[in-house]
């Protein structure tokens, strides 16, 4: 059974490092193609504050060579390649993933607690 996707615009926080944000809204229909990207009527840089949306990431406007570009680069122009949206379901399988900040802050006070 497929689960409805979710739109309730929050951002919802990310399950491991360097994990692309998810969209917290849907999406079907949105045309995402070489011709227009349906994204960027609201995340583009210059129209985000307009619609409230997070603008697309400076990381997007960097070559391969991390060179700055005047625009998006094509390796990041289909959001959807890393992008997605959320559903309401249960896990497939366990997450134990701990990200850094804890992992630091579990070190040090296992270090405090043995001295």
């Amino acid at each position: 059974m497929m689960q409805t996707t979710e739109n309730k615009d929050v951002r919802r926080g990310r399950a491991y490092a360097q994990q692309p944000p998810t969209i917290p809204h849907q999406t079907d229909g949105y045309q995402v193609d070489k011709s227009f990207n349906k994204c960027l009527n609201c995340h583009a840089r210059a129209k985000a504050e307009q619609f409230q949306a997070i603008p697309v990431s400076v990381t997007h406007y960097m070559g391969r060579e991390g060179m700055p570009l005047a625009a998006i680069s094509p390796s990041r122009y289909f959001c959807t390649q890393c992008h997605v949206t959320q559903v309401e379901a249960k896990p497939l399988v366990e997450n134990t993933f701990t990200d850094v900040d804890s992992v630091m802050s579990s070190n040090a006070a296992n270090k405090k607690a043995h001295k």
